[in-house]
């Protein structure tokens, strides 16, 4: 049940996202943002946990602001292996993850707390 809301929060996210950042776009319906949904959150599981323990003396030294980079890498990855999300440049990816970080953290924390009452 939390994996499922956790997956709609990061759906919403995404159209979030795409409502606010104008250089990232998903192409298709509610599903569609399921699907890109679906596949950045195995990226970034699988992938993302590595590159960010490859880049640790990097997030050390930033305090923690290169997992921005990390994060947008992440997302111009899920760009290039599905042709449903297009995300133009660099700068688009970056500030589309931190739009998705900050709404999926808001999203899941009134998840919790609605899940408590």
């Amino acid at each position: 049940m939390n994996l499922l809301i956790r997956w709609g929060a990061l759906a919403a996210s995404f159209w979030v996202a795409t409502a606010l950042i104008p250089g990232i776009e998903v192409l298709g319906g509610f599903t569609t943002y399921l699907w890109v949904a679906l596949l950045f959150g195995l990226i970034n599981s699988i992938l993302g946990g590595l590159v960010k323990l490859l880049t640790l003396p990097a997030v050390i030294l930033t305090f923690g602001l290169f997992l921005i980079v990390v994060n947008a890498s992440m997302l111009l990855l899920t760009a290039q292996w599905s042709d449903k999300l297009n995300v133009t440049n660099f700068w688009s990816a970056v500030l589309a993850s931190l739009v998705i970080s900050v709404v999926t953290r808001v999203l899941g924390g009134l998840s919790k707390k609605a899940i408590e009452n």
